[in-house]
């Protein structure tokens, strides 16, 4: 484990200073973090700890910028105008799930002025307050990291039972679903997981979109500064044929398969 889980630190994160969001960055006209243009948040702390992780500076819930809901709202409003029919605010992270209350609160704003709202998670809570949050989520980016759950231990530190079981909720939910898949050499190009990790979710009627995101070593030099060994710092980007094999396999279960 390259960076504490918090865990106290964490749970405090949701329940503290309930009219505020602890941020690390904002980004107006996104245009990689759901449909149209689209105001993103991304949020501070994280509790996996993915040995690909391009941003190591979100994963401290001690860190970023405390900023009011407000605030937020205020900010969105005044770029309504250029979001258009499909455009929003996003949730990013970071994971926004463990600031779960303050974002139903933020979202409730958000829909009372007409505007969409996505979160962008790793699914790592699964609980009552998530539900109601996501009630009030119009899309869900979910980052499904690996489908076997010793490999996903290894690449997250954590499990992916509750990634799975989000994805299950969100299904039954019958509201609208992106998935997200992060291609990494030697850890999730495995051909078999591929396989399975289409299967499982090719009957789910919600997903809308499957994103295939090639890994890359943009985020190397975050690790540096932050004077951390960073575990992949010789894996290369994937190749054309791994990412065509890829893209061939999900092609095979879902309809609409984006690689980045």
């Amino acid at each position: 484990m390259y960076f504490p889980l918090q865990d106290i630190e964490a749970a405090k994160l949701n329940t503290d200073d309930p009219d505020h969001l602890r941020i690390h960055s904002l980004e107006t006209f996104g245009t990689h973090d759901g449909p149209g243009i689209r105001m993103v948040i991304f949020v501070q702390g994280c509790q996996f700890r993915c040995l690909y992780c391009q941003n190591p500076d979100t994963l401290d819930v001690r860190g970023g910028t405390m900023v009011e809901i407000k605030e937020l709202v205020n900010r969105a409003i005044r770029q309504k105008s250029y979001f258009g029919k499909e455009g929003g605010v996003t949730v990013s992270g970071g994971e926004p799930l463990l600031q779960r209350s303050k974002l139903l609160k933020f979202f409730k704003l958000l829909h009372e002025e007409g505007i969409n709202t996505c979160l962008d998670t790793n699914g790592r809570l699964n609980n009552a307050q998530v539900h109601e949050l996501l009630e009030h989520t119009d899309l869900v980016l979910l980052d499904v990291k690996h489908i076997n759950d010793d490999i996903h231990h290894k690449l997250t530190g954590l499990t992916n039972k509750n990634t799975l079981d989000l994805a299950a909720y969100r299904e039954s939910s019958g509201k609208r679903m992106w998935l997200r898949y992060v291609l990494v050499p030697g850890w999730t190009d495995q051909e078999q997981y591929l396989e399975e990790w289409g299967q499982r979710f090719t009957d789910y009627k919600t997903v809308e979109r499957v994103e295939i995101i090639p890994f890359h070593q943009l985020g190397l030099h975050k690790w540096e500064l932050l004077n951390m060994k960073y575990p992949l710092k010789d894996t290369p980007s994937p190749s054309e044929e791994i990412k065509q094999t890829a893209l061939n396999i999900f092609s095979k279960y879902f309809g609409n398969v984006v690689l980045k």
